[in-house]
């Protein structure tokens, strides 16, 4: 089967469905490549690499579109290119199923089978398909550069001859895959970093990343992300409410925010109100990532910049992977080939539709002149969630009764091994000689103090394993320093022999111990 790729047909998209290097692995799995001439020209990849990589270049779109039994591609299709769909010709691409029931109907009467890259379901077994969260990863990254560039002035501060610099307050809202992403490049940058998600079980995420996350003096139970397929849920308007005024809050503080909320098949929340932009300082810049779906930003012209009257920039452009076209291609053509991959088990170079498949199930959308959308839950959850349990909290009586049987307990047992030990003791001291007894005593002692020993030593100083070396190291150095004393040259060699061993191993477990310590230390 041929795989075929055209040249993208919306106004400034740059982005490819195939890269030379995309297709020398597709061309592993089968497939015969073809692609329109020029489709990869804005990309960086000349019609000449794909030649050399086995692609076969044709004219027009007309010709691949004919050729070719699978189609690729980034954007939405048309209403001209749906017309060319024929019956089995797989499609696959960016198809927003959620609002383009004209597109599903198109497909169906054709008998056109349909796979929408952005219905991908988020299991971790789909992460190499996920094209969204390739998206949005350089959308996110590119954010900041917009941000930047707009800005006017460093983000990292700086002390110099001429006086001292600041550094800029950036504010990310949603800590998803392109806020993430942000976040990375921000703090990379030098500035001073704030993060907000509705999730707060992202927060821990958000702080390894060096930013500092936004909490709300609200509680609220917030939906389960299994079930929500990795995505904030809606959130209850007393939510909302405490959440805009704590933006509205932090506005005047702030030089630079990127809004990045969306929920799926959902116009985008309104999080960033005319209040708050008119409360930002001159040369502020906003940077809307949900512009396509609406904007965060009350003011958000879509695919525009604007300049508000006090001097905020608000940038609405929703091309911020075709604006790094080279690394979007790259990595969106390469979900492409692992959602082929999955469609070609044997490598044979013909697709197994397999509809039992969660991956695949969930990306269809049309499927031999029936609508699929929208797909069932899939069978494994988006993240593996463990239920909380509920501790009731006890009353100092309570823990105090507590307490006390735990002790009597661990008394009540300790008795017990101590009495079996005596029990044990008595019966070897009977039919073993004295000389046994006097050093199978020193061995019990040394037993007993080194574990006491190096018990005693806090448990954040050594892992566990270092922990019952280090006690085993400790139990031979005290029975090897008992037993020099002895007469006997050989034995005083061999405890001599034993306290440099043991103490080799004590002492450079211990550094060993630090050195791993220091990794996790911020220099």
């Amino acid at each position: 089967m041929k795989i075929g790729v055209p040249k993208e047909l919306f106004e400034g998209e740059a982005r490819v469905a195939l890269t030379p290097d995309s297709a020398k692995q597709l061309q592993k799995l089968g497939y015969d490549c073809v692609i329109e001439t020029g489709a990869g020209t804005l990309a960086g990849f000349a019609d000449k690499d794909y030649k050399e990589a086995g692609v076969e270049v044709v004219k027009t779109a007309a010709a691949l579109w004919k050729a070719a039994e699978i189609v690729a591609k980034v954007r939405q299709p048309n209403e001209a290119e749906l017309k060319r769909l024929t019956k089995g010709k797989t499609l696959i691409s960016f198809f927003n199923p959620a609002a383009n029931d004209a597109g599903m109907e198109a497909a169906k009467a054709k008998g056109a089978n349909v796979i929408a890259m952005e219905m991908v379901p988020r299991i971790s077994r789909a992460q190499k398909m996920d094209a969204l969260s390739s998206m949005a990863n350089i959308a996110g990254y590119r954010a900041v550069i917009e941000a930047s560039n707009n800005f006017g002035r460093f983000f990292t501060g700086q002390i110099t001859a001429a006086g001292k610099v600041p550094p800029a307050k950036v504010l990310v809202v949603g800590a998803g895959v392109a806020g993430l992403a942000a976040i990375g490049t921000s703090t990379s940058l030098g500035a001073i970093t704030y993060a907000f998600d509705v999730r707060p079980e992202v927060a821990e995420q958000v702080e390894s990343m060096g930013a500092e996350f936004v909490y709300l003096d609200f509680e609220e139970e917030q939906a389960d992300g299994a079930a929500t397929g990795g995505y904030a849920a809606v959130s209850s308007p007393e939510f909302r409410e405490a959440q805009l005024a704590k933006f509205l809050e932090l506005a005047p503080e702030v030089d630079i925010v990127i809004t990045t909320a969306l929920i799926p098949n959902r116009e985008a929340p309104e999080l960033w109100t005319a209040e708050m932009v008119a409360a930002m300082k001159p040369g502020s810049v906003i940077v809307d990532l949900a512009a396509e779906k609406g904007g965060n930003c009350k003011l958000t012209v879509m695919d525009e910049k604007i300049v508000t009257e006090n001097g905020v920039t608000i940038v609405g452009y929703t091309d911020f992977p075709s604006r790094m076209a080279s690394q979007a291609s790259t990595l969106y053509s390469t979900n492409i080939r692992h959602m082929l991959t999955d469609l070609t088990p044997d490598k044979d170079g013909q697709i197994n539709h397999n509809m039992e498949d969660d991956v695949i199930r969930g990306a269809t959308v049309t499927f031999e002149g029936e609508i699929t959308f929208p797909p069932p839950p899939p069978k494994i959850k988006a993240i593996a969630a463990k239920p909380k349990e509920v501790v009731p909290e006890l009353t100092p009586e309570e823990k105090r009764a507590a307490e006390k049987a735990t002790f009597k307990a661990q008394t009540k047992q300790q008795v017990t091994l101590l009495a079996v030990g005596g029990a044990l003791l008595l019966a070897v001291g009977l039919v073993a000689p004295a000389s046994f007894m006097q050093h199978f005593i020193v061995f019990v002692l040394s037993v007993f103090i080194g574990f006491q020993v190096i018990w005693g030593v806090a448990h954040s100083l050594h892992t566990p394993l270092m922990a019952v070396t280090n006690a085993i190291s400790s139990i031979i150095i005290l029975g090897a320093l008992m037993q020099i004393g002895s007469g006997s040259f050989l034995v005083i060699l061999l405890a001599s022999v034993s306290v440099f061993m043991a103490g080799i191993n004590i002492f450079g477990g211990f550094l060993v111990t630090r050195r791993m310590l220091a990794m996790f230390q911020k220099s």
